[in-house]
């Protein structure tokens, strides 16, 4: 089995976690392929397998690797993106960061996670992706994303008005700090903590949710994933912000995006102990009450 590993750079507390992840990937006879960046980074603080290899880019990677191992916390699985792309490799994550809702894997549970991988003890959860387009190509080839596009003031107090429409129809002109359109991965995300709803990963549907709305009756929309959503920004300021996931570009008002499903989709391993309910019951802490106790 090739496993291919992306990491971003780490304090040393998390380094005796990224050893047992080398020793559990080595006892088990797994050929490790480590991002160069990553690589540069742990070579003098871990003890390395033989023959570890190394990948720079997408094309690298998708003559190298079954599943993609991410290290950190969602953000860095965001990353993966990047590098998995089109080509259906499986991603899963090891979360080192906080909440976790993408890297769902703990610390403590290394060795029996990458068992149930070498094993074959995982499903697939395919999960959809958005793509945005303008006039000015926007994020170049890299135009799409996991989570959630999001539109943003930039360099002043003042609020934004944002037009937006579905397949040419109309729906709202948004007064807010911004405007969140989110996948169903997404959904318990920058969208959920503006109030979004959660959205199972299957629902096929897409979530827009404004930014702190000057109309309190504005309230988040779930829009089926199949429509083409265009937005119009009208502000006192010239640019704009608009992120893809983790990635930001700014934007002149002029400018019209286009936001429509990817034609591919993103496949995140579950071990078989794990369902989409289970994490929101552990990460969101539902069914627990102090006063119980």
């Amino acid at each position: 089995m090739k496993i291919a590993i992306y990491g971003r750079d780490f304090n040393d507390s998390v380094l005796p976690f990224i050893q047992e992840v080398f020793d559990a990937l080595a006892a088990n006879h797994v050929e490790i392929e480590v991002y160069h960046k990553f690589f540069n980074f742990v070579k003098n603080k871990v003890t390395l397998p033989r023959n570890v290899g190394t990948f720079s880019d997408h094309k690298e990677l998708v003559s190298k690797a079954d599943v993609l191992l991410s290290l950190g916390g969602d953000g860095t699985l965001l990353d993966t993106l990047s590098f998995v792309r089109d080509s259906q490799i499986p991603v899963i994550g090891i979360n080192f960061g906080r909440l976790g809702f993408l890297a769902s894997i703990n610390k403590a549970e290394i060795n029996n996670a990458i068992m149930a991988l070498v094993q074959g003890a995982y499903s697939i959860d395919k999960r959809s992706v958005l793509s945005i387009e303008s006039q000015h190509a926007l994020f170049g080839d890299e135009n799409f994303a996991l989570n959630d596009i999001t539109i943003h003031r930039r360099d002043n107090s003042a609020m934004m008005i944002i037009h937006a429409y579905m397949n040419g129809e109309f729906v709202n002109s948004y007064w807010a700090d911004g405007l969140i359109i989110a996948t169903p991965t997404g959904s318990t995300a920058y969208s959920l903590s503006c109030g979004g709803p959660i959205i199972l990963p299957n629902s096929q549907n897409f979530v827009i949710t404004p930014v702190a709305p000057h109309n309190l009756n504005v309230r988040p929309v779930i829009v089926p994933d199949d429509v083409e959503l265009t937005f119009q920004v009208e502000a006192r300021s010239t640019k704009f912000l608009v992120t893809c996931d983790s990635r930001t570009e700014t934007v002149d008002r002029s400018v019209k995006i286009s936001i429509n499903k990817a034609r591919f989709h993103i496949n995140l391993v579950r071990l078989n102990n794990e369902t989409f309910l289970t994490t929101l019951r552990n990460k969101l802490l539902w069914g627990i009450d102090t006063r119980n106790y």
